[in-house]
Order: C-alpha cells, then structure tokens, then sequence
C-alpha cells in the first residue's frame, strides 16, 4: 500500500508546474512504459501483481488495483504507472543544413502533437522544434500517443522565429496560395513548419518561410473540407519528402 506522502507525490504529477520542478514526467500501461525503459531512466514503477512477469528484471513497487486507481491520470488505469527522468536535449546539435528537421507553430492539441511525433519516428526525423506557445510534449497525454516514439526523437522549445532566422536552411511550410507540393522541388534538408490547428502557420514565422507548399484537393477544383488535420498533413508533407530521397 502507498503511503498518503506518496500518494500525494504522484497525484502532484498531474499538473505540468510539480512535473517541471521535479523535472519528470508520467507514462502509463505496461506496452508503453517497457518501450520507454531504454532511453529514459525511471524514477519508480509501480504495478500490479499481475504484471510481474513482463517486469522481471527491473526494480518495480507492486501495489494494490486501488493505489493505481487513485494516482492514475487515465480514465482507465492500466495497471501499470511509472516515473521517468527527463532527457537534456541541445538545440544547438540541430543542423538543418545537413538534415530534415520539424518545427511547431503553436501546436495545442495534445493529440496532434503525440501523433506527430510518431510520424517523426516513422520517418527518420530525429528533431522536433517546437515554440514556445506548443503543448508540453511531457503532458500524459502527449506522453501516451506518442506510444514509445518519445524515446527516439529529441524535442525542443525556442523561440521559432529567431531559430528560423539563423538556419541558413531552406524553409518549408503549407499555405493555400502554395506550390503543388508533388510538382515542387524539396530538398533533403531543411526546416518544415507546420501551423497552430486555428490559425495556420503565424505571420511572424510565415515571412521567414522561403517555400510556401499547398497540399492540393482531388479532384482540383471540388468542394472540399476547409483544411486538413495538422497531424493528416504532417503524414502528407513528409511523405513526400522522404519518397524523394
């Protein structure tokens, strides 16, 4: 059984201000917290008895169904709840001259951002640079749609524009007055920009895009939705960058 200092300690961790002083962050279910276990070092594990086989081997806490209940962040514990340790991350190790890499515009939607990172992982972009008004990629939410991917791709917050401004790289990004992304000419490096889901890429970092691209309707012409998922979109833009390569 927890005991009322830990049992504090860990409902604490629901809120993003106790997660940045301790300088962690909460993943949940036994899938999700094993696919992190070998890039980020654990603080605690608890779980259920039932889940001791799939642990052996790492220092765990087995506790009751109920202590999991109380300090779960989900609507449908799993089971399983661990700590981690952050990982440092150094933007300046990003080099858009030699590699693709993402940047976020005010991304909100924990979601989005999850499954934009996955999209990431799939398709060997390896940095993620987001601005400082995009959702914490440590909210449990984030966390857990990342569905492991977190482990492998380094993400960092900066101010976007002054990161644009100094890359030196071309910079991509999509606009309804944009190119025909599959008849324009992209590079193998470089920044792609994708925009808040409301208001698109901002009009600051929109004057140091150096190549506006349109993701085009079929069949051309047709009523359509207004726009697409910010994380539909991302699958489309990088797709197409890496089927050039």
């Amino acid at each position: 059984m927890l005991s009322k200092s830990q049992l504090k300690y860990y409902r604490a961790l629901g809120l993003k201000k106790n997660r940045d002083n301790e300088l962690v962050f909460v993943a949940e279910g036994p899938k999700l917290v094993l696919d992190l276990l070998p890039y980020f070092k654990p603080e605690s594990i608890l779980i259920e008895r039932k889940f001791e086989d799939e642990f052996n081997g790492f220092k765990v806490e087995v506790v009751d169904s109920a202590d999991i209940q109380k300090i779960s962040l989900q609507k449908h514990p799993q089971g399983v709840f661990a700590v981690f340790k952050r990982k440092r991350t150094d933007l300046s190790l990003c080099d858009p001259g030699k590699e693709l890499i993402l940047a976020l515009d005010d991304i909100q939607d924990p979601g989005n951002l999850g499954t934009i990172i996955r999209l990431c992982d799939w398709f060997g972009i390896t940095n993620i640079v987001c601005s400082k008004g995009t959702v914490d990629v440590y909210n449990p939410k984030v966390v857990q749609s990342t569905m492991g991917a977190l482990g492998r791709i380094n993400i960092h917050y900066t101010d976007l524009t002054d990161f644009l401004r100094i890359s030196g790289a071309p910079v991509y990004g999509t606009f309804l007055e944009g190119e025909d992304i599959y008849s324009s000419d992209l590079t193998s490096n470089g920044i792609i920009v994708m925009g808040n889901e409301g208001n698109g890429i901002s009009d600051a970092v929109s004057d140091l895009v150096t190549h506006k691209l349109l993701i085009p309707p079929y069949p051309g012409n047709s009523q359509t939705s207004e726009s697409l998922n910010v994380a539909t979109a991302t699958a489309i833009v990088c797709s197409e960058f890496r089927r050039r390569i």
